[in-house]
């Protein structure tokens, strides 16, 4: 269906929301069954399938193979940085911290999307960046010592330091994939089709194929499906279905406080008040930046 309908946009945005407000719960609990690349290479295993599906059911295997074979060595680039390296940085970033202080710091790629910006697409910084950025990093600096902003005391420096990378890797992968030609599920399917073998070569290097419990593949299924595979699709349906786009996309800043809600209850982790406080710092931010950017005049044709 093609039809535009808010109504059904909202359900799918929502939908798409609630499930990724759980994958940081459901990380944390699956690297207490495997380590951060068996995850990544079995949870790329059922998010390869869940795309190829996709694929399969807007009946774009013949797109697929055009972009492949204009533009191999693009997306093996970008399939080594997504889902290869992004998510072995990030799985070991929860590996390190407590799942609410990493889903957290990984939220500001939007403000490291705009850095990044800077050398790579020529764009300058406008006053509102920088007042933003200091806003969303400090919000970062709050929720990484736990408030604690004298002391400066952090649970992993390791850690902090590899959900910062993670969102640098995010935003130079967004930056790069701008350039892809194909759809965004034909996209993303070939990056998953050129990272995950690249993963699996590493496991099998490192010495950790061994089959994980069933516990361990489970978790991995509902990564696979619910963070890189099914959730897209149904965000990518609210944006095409939506009639007022602006509406469904604020959806997205729900999550991260949804994701609080689960980690509390489903892992039992208490939530500081810092946590509270750097997050709504963080989205504040990002919110004000986007505004900002979508006030600013258009260029002009050239």
């Amino acid at each position: 269906m093609s039809e535009k309908s808010q109504s059904r946009a909202f359900v799918l945005g929502l939908s798409a929301v609630l499930l990724w407000s759980t994958v940081a719960t459901a990380f944390k609990l699956s690297l207490q069954q495997m380590s951060p690349l068996q995850l990544l290479a079995w949870a790329g295993l059922f998010s390869t399938g869940v795309l190829a599906a996709g694929v399969s059911w807007q009946q774009k295997w013949r797109e697929l193979a055009t972009q492949w074979r204009q533009r191999p060595l693009f997306y093996l680039g970008l399939g080594a940085l997504n889902p290869a390296l992004y998510y072995l940085v990030l799985f070991r970033a929860y590996d390190l911290l407590p799942a609410q202080q990493a889903q957290a710091l990984n939220y500001t790629w939007a403000l490291t999307l705009a850095l990044l910006a800077v050398p790579l697409l020529k764009q300058k910084l406008q006053r509102v960046d920088l007042l933003a950025m200091l806003l969303g990093y400090g919000g970062a600096l709050v929720i990484a010592t736990r408030g604690n902003l004298l002391t400066l005391e952090f649970d992993s420096v390791p850690g902090v330091a590899l959900a910062l990378f993670s969102t640098l890797i995010w935003a130079l992968y967004w930056i790069l994939n701008a350039r892809a030609e194909g759809s965004p599920a034909v996209s993303l399917l070939l990056c998953f089709l050129c990272g995950t073998p690249l993963v699996w070569g590493l496991m099998l290097w490192q010495g950790e194929s061994m089959l994980p419990s069933w516990q361990g593949l489970l978790g991995a299924a509902y990564v696979g499906l619910f963070e890189m595979g099914l959730t897209f699709m149904l965000w990518l349906g609210a944006m095409r279905a939506a009639t007022h786009v602006s509406r469904i996309s604020n959806l997205i800043f729900l999550s991260p406080f949804l994701s609080l809600v689960f980690i509390y209850f489903l892992l039992d982790e208490p939530v500081a008040p810092a946590t509270f406080i750097g997050l709504g710092l963080i989205v504040l931010a990002v919110v004000w930046q986007q505004r900002a950017a979508r006030s600013e005049p258009a260029p002009a044709a050239e």
